[in-house]
């Protein structure tokens, strides 16, 4: 991924309402919802919520299906992996982590 991509898709993410969508559907798995469960749920206004998925959706963050009448949104986890990958790709010094169950990331754990 390129640092381009990286701001793109951090951009999307800063902001409380789109943070909180993305991080529903996350959760919610590769089903989604639908918008209007994702309205109900984080009690946001149809047409703020509109704003917010066209938004994440730009960003290739979220995927959007229709299925009838409705519209269902989840999260592109492809896209979320490789932005963790790209904020990770240094970590530890280029060494391997140890896992996330120790107290602290890296080998070394002035590093991080």
């Amino acid at each position: 991924m390129e640092t381009k991509n990286a701001v793109t898709l951090l951009a999307a993410l800063a902001q409380d309402t789109r943070l909180g969508i993305y991080r529903l559907l996350v959760q919610k798995g590769p089903e989604g919802l639908s918008v209007g469960q994702i309205g109900e749920q984080l009690a946001v206004a149809s047409a703020t919520l509109s704003f917010h998925l066209k938004e994440l959706s730009h960003s290739g963050l979220i995927r959007a299906r229709q299925e009838g009448r409705f519209i269902y949104y989840s999260a592109n986890y492809q896209q979320m992996n490789a932005l963790l990958g790209f904020l990770t790709e240094n970590c530890c010094r280029g060494e391997a982590c140890t896992p996330a169950s120790s107290m602290s990331p890296c080998p070394d754990s002035d590093c991080c």
